[in-house]
């Protein structure tokens, strides 16, 4: 057990884990911007350390300042909370280089599961169904016109890396694929630094459903159900509501089940959320893994 934290986040999530610490008798070390310097937060942290001007890439997202603010504050952990550095793979190996430990999974299984086409990869090696597509990312017009006439228009273009629908095109025929690919990977580039995106069958009408998973260090995985999220602006979700609505039974079950095996073959530990589609057949496909504790979490608490 951890005598002293410092929590790499502010607002809400920063609330949560201060109040779990306090119950488990956890000294924790608050960070913030000087936007956030009267923020609530930081009167119950026993110990508030400001790292640098509002700008979250000034500040929040300033590996050297983060772990600045860890040696200051003697801690022997650092909980990422959600966004931010929470996913960042090297920030997680930076961690634990300077003898620090980062609260959540290990930087292989984040990189792993991060990239967006080798998960599909894993997930087909745990009899996870994926949604049908290329095998690999896609570089050029001439293979995304083979793989888009093989499995049928219309398509859905997407980056390997990062999320919240950057680097996503739609295309319903030939021509608006050509120009959906170079938009996709040129946003890709920008948002991610990577432009690789790959290909898949465009489910139209599906339904959004993530399961929470928890997993030890010992090789035990089990998961909390399900949420929906279906209610979506622009790939980003408005409404979560747990257990999903008109799911089967059998068919809430699998994807419990799917999400338990793909996090298994993963060597995943902590806490995180497998995403799948679902069709109006109630067929459910892998979309990715969100390497951490998620804003959606409480729902799943609730329940």
């Amino acid at each position: 057990m951890y005598k002293r934290i410092l929590i790499a986040n502010r607002g809400e999530i920063a609330l949560r884990i201060i109040r779990a610490c306090r119950e488990l008798g956890i000294e924790t070390v608050a960070v913030y911007s000087e936007a956030d310097r009267d923020a609530l937060y930081l009167r119950l942290a026993d110990q508030a350390i400001c790292i640098g001007p509002p700008k979250s890439i000034q500040s929040y997202l300033k590996i050297a300042h983060v772990i600045a603010a860890a040696e200051i504050g003697n801690v022997e952990a650092i909980h990422p909370g959600y966004g931010f550095l929470a996913e960042n793979a090297h920030f997680n190996e930076v961690c634990r280089s300077c003898q620090i430990d980062f609260i959540g999974p290990t930087p292989e299984a984040m990189e792993l599961l991060g990239d967006k086409n080798r998960a599909r990869d894993l997930a087909r090696e745990a009899k996870v169904p994926v949604v049908p597509g290329s095998d690999g990312l896609v570089s050029d017009e001439k293979e995304a016109l083979r793989i888009a006439h093989e499995i049928g228009f219309p398509v859905l273009i997407k980056a390997t890396a990062g999320g919240g629908g950057k680097g996503m095109r739609i295309a319903a025929n030939d021509l608006s694929l050509a120009t959906a690919l170079t938009q996709a990977q040129t946003e890709a580039k920008a948002a991610f630094g990577n432009e690789g995106v790959y290909i898949e069958k465009f489910i139209e009408r599906p339904r959004h459903v993530e399961v929470q998973i928890l997993a030890d260090h010992h090789g035990n995985v089990f998961h909390l159900w399900e949420r929906d999220c279906s209610t979506q602006r622009r790939h980003q979700k408005l409404i979560e509501e747990s257990p999903a609505p008109n799911l089967p039974d059998k068919v809430r079950q699998q994807i419990c089940d799917a999400a338990v095996r793909l996090v298994k073959k993963a060597g995943y530990t902590n806490a995180g959320t497998v995403e799948f589609i679902v069709d109006r057949d109630n067929h459910f496909y892998f979309i990715e893994v969100n390497a951490s504790i998620q804003v959606e979490h409480p729902v799943s608490e609730m329940v």
